[in-house]
């Protein structure tokens, strides 16, 4: 075997391959025997095959696996011989040869990593969110949870917003009924949008066993085209009207939110430990969000293209599969490759980057603070100890925690250098922009 490499771009390189002829369809000859001794063919006891109808039969597919197999081999030889980091998968083509040639040659273009420059990073600037949890906090928080556990209750008066209103319901476009127009016993909470406002304005102000007729015209932009700017005229029972109430905070209450002895005080304790938890959780994203920015600012990466079509397929993968789980025709929605290069540019090069910096400077994910993050997690669920457990059972489940531990890490080394601004934030700020 003869192999040499040449250098097509900064990033790009070509292993020209020659493997005797010879060799190949010895090794070839090699397999087709051993295949001959237990291959099954009809009208043959198994072994008892003719080697010439397992050559005709087999020969082919044999051939294309000895010669993958041999590529596949100086391949792997000619990039260990060269000290050569491989981006992506290599591209095999075979190359013109004279008829009389003794050897097969084929070529092989692929990328290697590129070089990652980071520079002095004292110049990149990070704030710090600080974000103080009081009773104010706890109490807005109780708040939330009250209204998450509301129910409601029928009343005998007028409907309002932030009423629930069950009706009966009969849309006509010129005297006919349309699709989706009507309903009998539906509900729906006035206020939250999923009626149409000028519909909901009608409901507003009736009372359980008025009827009323009116006439509404549908957005122009209204999701159903077929109605889109359509004028339809509505007949609308109204059968109950039920208004909000919201728990006591109380020991049922309590007890409904895992405090076994239905203790508020401790109620209390626990929901100013989890949103104590939650800030400091949304202020580290806060933060690495801005050092993944600033690194990809400060740093300079020529990307490789492979490395690129990989986590573009990997993307659009992702949305394929999101889509399939809703039940909708992912075929039937159009996916353009360049809408999802830009982020899979920013992925490649913040993976390149973050990779250099491990290398270089040795950091790396202790077992003590995997296990913290660990049971981090596990302090939000009824049984941590199970939860731990569950973690420690799969290497695929710690190798996630790990790869976080370790992006955790490099934000330390960064922010040791970096420039850091503390930035008061308000908690209702903080909060609203979710991560």
């Amino acid at each position: 075997m003869q192999a040499t490499i040449e250098k097509v771009s900064n990033l790009e390189r070509r292993l020209n391959v020659s493997l005797p002829v010879q060799e190949i369809e010895s090794e070839v000859q090699t397999r087709l025997k051993n295949l001959a001794r237990s291959v099954k063919m009809h009208g043959f006891r198994p072994g008892k095959v003719p080697y010439k109808l397992v050559q005709a039969q087999y020969g082919g597919q044999v051939r294309q696996e000895v010669l993958g197999d041999a590529l596949q081999k100086s391949f792997g030889e000619a990039i260990r011989q060269q000290n050569l980091r491989v981006a992506g998968y290599p591209r095999f083509e075979p190359r013109a040869a004279a008829d009389t040639a003794q050897d097969v040659q084929f070529s092989a273009t692929f990328e290697v990593y590129p070089e990652v420059t980071i520079p002095d990073l004292a110049t990149v600037t990070i704030e710090r969110a600080q974000v103080s949890v009081g009773e104010s906090e706890v109490n807005k928080t109780v708040e939330v949870l009250r209204k998450q556990r509301q129910h409601y209750h029928p009343v005998a008066r007028a409907a309002q917003t932030g009423d629930t209103v069950t009706i009966d319901f009969r849309g006509t476009l010129d005297g006919v009924e349309f699709e989706g127009g009507s309903a009998t016993g539906h509900a729906v909470v006035l206020g939250e949008g999923r009626l149409l406002a000028d519909f909901e304005k009608q409901i507003v102000g009736m009372h359980a066993g008025e009827s009323r007729a009116f006439e509404l015209t549908f957005p122009e932009d209204y999701h159903g085209k077929e109605m889109a700017g359509k004028a339809a005229r509505f007949d609308v029972s109204l059968k109950q009207v039920a208004e909000p109430v919201l728990p006591e905070v109380n020991a049922e209450f309590a007890k409904a939110l895992g405090i076994a002895d239905g203790d508020v005080a401790k109620m209390r304790v626990d929901v100013n430990a989890n949103l104590e938890r939650e800030v400091r959780r949304r202020t580290q994203a806060r933060v690495k969000d801005q050092v993944m920015k600033g690194l990809l600012e400060a740093a300079t990466v020529e990307l490789p293209k492979s490395l690129i079509e990989i986590e573009t397929e990997r993307l659009m993968e992702g949305i394929r599969r999101d889509l399939t789980a809703r039940g909708m025709k992912t075929e039937e929605i159009p996916m353009p490759r360049e809408a999802f290069e830009p982020e899979a540019r920013k992925r490649v090069a913040l993976g390149l980057i973050v990779a250099e910096l491990v290398r270089r400077e040795g950091i790396a994910a202790k077992p003590e603070q995997i296990r913290a993050v660990v049971q981090e997690y596990a302090e939000s669920y009824e049984r941590p100890e199970e939860v731990v457990r569950w973690y420690y059972q799969s290497q695929e489940r710690l190798r996630e925690v790990e790869s976080l531990v370790l992006e955790n890490n490099v934000v330390d080394w960064v922010l040791s250098r970096a420039k850091i601004v503390d930035k008061p934030v308000d908690f209702d700020e903080l909060m609203g922009a979710a991560k």
